[in-house]
């Protein structure tokens, strides 16, 4: 578990194919502060585990499905990283709670100067936008993130300078295609209680069609 509160900054120091994923070899300082081999970090959000350390590295396995649903597969050496570690006691949460497990990757449509803050544009697959509100939180390369506006298809958030400069996204523009998780939340009360509100709603359909054919049935009692 995260909070959304970037660390610090990691660069991709070796990328070495595996049979059916990655190996990750990141360049870090803050992030390897206590950290040892079997501790989780995020990687752009992407929980991972550390499977070994240097006094300035660590490395991770990057599996298919982690792949598949986040922007590491595009990463290079050289590239920079947002990095995390998992919470502890001694670590107030400053976002809110990320479990390191990305939905999907969203693209940046639209990046517009506001002050000094920066108000970003993100498409997101439809799938994932019932779960996202206004006023709600998401995390973006596993920085959390408060959702200021949405759309069908899109939804946007506002960046202060200090994120600007503490994560990735901050010097990206349009077309950057970043790692999207939502609250957990809203996946949790649609579990519980979606079956049963799809149950009542066809009920309630069954009734209106039922009513009105029956207000619309000629009646039996009328005279010529």
């Amino acid at each position: 578990m995260f909070g959304g509160i970037v660390e610090e900054f990691g660069f991709i120091r070796h990328i070495e194919p595996q049979n059916t994923g990655i190996r990750l070899t990141i360049d870090a300082a803050r992030a390897l502060d206590g950290t040892q081999i079997g501790d989780s970090i995020a990687v752009n959000g992407v929980c991972l585990t550390v499977i070994f350390l240097t006094p300035s590295t660590f490395c991770v396995d990057v599996v298919p499905e982690s792949l598949k649903r986040s922007n590491l597969s595009t990463l290079r050496v050289g590239s920079p990283v947002n990095l995390e570690r998992a919470l502890r006691p001694d670590r107030p949460v400053g976002g809110h709670y990320v479990q390191g497990h990305v939905d999907t990757t969203i693209e940046v449509i639209d990046k517009t100067p506001e002050g000094d803050a920066q108000n970003y544009t993100f498409r997101a697959p439809l799938e994932v936008m019932r779960y996202i509100v206004p006023k709600g939180y998401v995390a973006v390369d596993g920085a959390s993130l408060t959702v200021v506006h949405t759309q069908h298809d899109s939804f946007s958030v506002t960046l202060i300078p200090h994120t600007q400069s503490a994560t990735v996204i901050g010097s990206q523009g349009v077309g950057y295609y970043a790692n999207l998780e939502v609250d957990i939340t809203g996946k949790y009360l649609e579990r519980a209680v979606g079956d049963r509100i799809a149950h009542l709603e066809a009920r309630v359909q069954h009734l209106e069609s039922h009513l009105a054919a029956l207000l619309n049935k000629p009646s039996s009692t009328a005279r010529p």
